[in-house]
């Protein structure tokens, strides 16, 4: 017999809430038309439980949960049903590390993402320098030299011939490396002599020539030239970005390195309907004071909440710009980059911890890991009084394997993106060696030592398709079905833990496990819908399944055709 959960004795008695601004008192909405989603398995989340034939809504707010007949029974009156049509159904998913802002610009700039070769990228910047203004700025985002035939990343030579007018930008998939033309460094004054800026580094050949390749904080020397992003243009990537992520199936995102004066828009957006997932807001650094005097914000309808803060520990495995405790086995000229020193890290972690402020890091790099939990315990430690934290470690890619137990010791939520190992271990055994790869991309290691894993994907440096994360947590394989022993096999995690990278676990990282993250009465409905069962079908075939319907607080906001 299946599991029935019932809320309440009598559905036309309730009152259901959402948030206030300031978390206080809730808002009170009188009940509504109940609704039941049936005609497919649905997942609860729930330990243990098996799928479950309905679950029924009203306000926004589940019911019900358990045997069609039973959750009709109990809805009583005439319920509106919603036909699944044999998708399935899960808690809604929730990309828990992307960059909301930058999925919508990827969407309106010139996208890189499918490039495959230098020659490739250079035909596409000619084609877009003639359709440019004179002295007019090209900029583009998402390549990424690993698997082109040339074997290298592209150069101002590469792009001179075809632009030697108009400035172009290149920006690497993952943000920490950008390659210029020459009518960029020339236009931002970089010449061979200029030094490298701290936490940066501009590439030169073999003469002392740079390159036009650019990593990390050397990207700040030529980003003037893009200008500011204007307020509609701004509010147009916004809007853009949900309606694809709702199309995807994600129905909530934590956004990453949000600039402070965009908080109030995003919250306007959301009241608004145009932006129509929910949004979990990590603030640059520049805005912890205001956030510190407000206190964790929500807007008017619950859907987005500010309260943490993201800095940056390193760079990127693909750039060499992360932080390794040994050189790089592929350029052991350099062990990457440390863009924090400690003496500046440590009153800003002080600061946030005694108020109350989750504190999330990007770190990829062995070294940027060990040194991250190390600043994080010295700052525990000094504040004994100061429990559940919940602060991140953003990416934790490369790990000492004596490190990965302190995650559970110290309570640090590790918030990993799935898709980085499937691309990265192309290229990662180069980069690190075959015996840096124990710690690398470590889900598996991380949970039975007693981690939770927020799970995300990074868009736009990923593609952000939750059906490819969850095929990378589960597989291990790239997306052709390749893998070896370099992959480490092993680390891969079951299904079940899956679903909770990419729903409670989340939910836990956010501070809203008890409103999110599993169909159970009383939480927030919040749903997935995948046009196959992706808890049991061939691994190979989640790459094949749809998005069916996305439901955010009881409304459909995604419907295929």
């Amino acid at each position: 017999m299946q599991r029935f959960f019932a809320l309440f004795a009598a559905l036309s008695a309730l009152l259901f809430t959402s948030c206030a601004r300031d978390g206080s008192a809730p808002l009170t909405k009188a009940p509504s038309q109940v609704t039941i989603f049936t005609g497919g398995p649905v997942y609860t989340g729930v330990n243990g439980a098996e799928p479950v034939e309905a679950v029924a809504i009203a306000n926004g707010v589940i019911l019900a949960v358990g045997s069609r007949e039973l959750v009709v029974d109990s809805a009583g009156g005439d319920p509106e049903i919603v036909d699944l049509g044999g998708a399935a159904l899960y808690p809604g998913f929730t990309d828990a590390h992307a960059h909301l802002l930058g999925i919508g610009l990827r969407e309106l700039t010139l996208n890189l993402e499918e490039v495959g070769s230098i020659a490739e990228l250079v035909s596409i910047v000619e084609a877009n320098v003639q359709h440019t203004g004179e002295n007019e700025t090209v900029y583009g985002r998402g390549w990424i030299e690993t698997g082109w035939p040339e074997g290298r990343m592209p150069t101002r030579d590469d792009l001179d011939p075809v632009s030697p007018d108009n400035p172009v930008l290149l920006t690497r998939a993952d943000g920490h490396a950008l390659v210029a033309n020459s009518a960029t460094l020339d236009a931002a004054g970089i010449t061979d002599e200029t030094p490298d800026p701290d936490g940066g580094k501009i590439e030169r050949d073999e003469t002392g020539r740079a390159t036009g390749i650019l990593i990390d904080n050397a990207q700040g020397l030529v980003r003037g030239l893009l200008g500011e992003t204007s307020e509609a243009k701004k509010r147009e990537a916004y809007a853009k970005a949900s309606e694809v992520y709702t199309s995807y199936g994600w129905t909530g995102i934590h956004a990453m390195s949000v600039d402070p004066a965009n908080v109030d828009m995003i919250e306007t957006l959301s009241e608004q309907g145009a932006l129509k997932l929910r949004v979990y807001n990590s603030i640059d650094q520049s805005g912890l004071d205001a956030l510190i005097e407000s206190g964790p914000r929500a807007s008017e309808n619950g859907h987005v909440i500010t309260r943490a803060i993201k800095l940056y520990m390193d760079g990127a495995l693909g750039s060499r710009g992360a932080a390794l405790m040994e050189p790089y086995s592929d350029r052991p000229d350099t062990s990457g980059l440390l863009l924090m020193k400690k003496e500046e890290a440590m009153p800003v972690l002080n600061k946030a911890l005694e108020a109350g402020v989750q504190v999330n890091t990007h770190a990829i790099g062995d070294r940027g890991n060990k040194l991250l939990l190390d600043w994080y315990e010295e700052t525990f430690a000094a504040h004994p009084d100061k429990t559940d934290l919940r602060w991140r470690d953003e990416h934790t890619q490369i790990l000492r394997t004596e490190d990965i137990p302190r995650y559970a010791e110290l309570g640090v939520i590790a918030s990993m993106q799935p898709s980085h190992a499937i691309g990265d271990l192309y290229f990662a055994p180069d980069r690190l060696g075959a015996d840096r790869l124990a710690g690398a991309y470590a889900w598996r290691s991380l949970i039975d030592a007693g981690a939770i894993i927020a799970g995300g994907s990074d868009a736009p440096v990923e593609r952000g398709d939750p059906l490819i994360e969850f095929y990378a947590a589960v597989a291990r394989r790239g997306l052709d079905g390749y893998q070896d022993e370099n992959w480490r096999p092993e680390e891969a995690v079951t299904r079940a833990e899956a679903l909770k990278i990419f729903t409670l676990w989340p939910a836990y990282a956010s501070f809203q496990e008890d409103t999110l993250g599993a169909i159970e009465p009383g939480k927030r409905a919040d749903f997935t819908v995948f046009s196959k069962d992706i808890m049991t079908v061939p691994e190979e075939e989640i790459l094949s399944a749809k998005p069916v319907m996305t439901v955010v607080d009881g409304e459909i906001v995604f419907r295929a055709e």
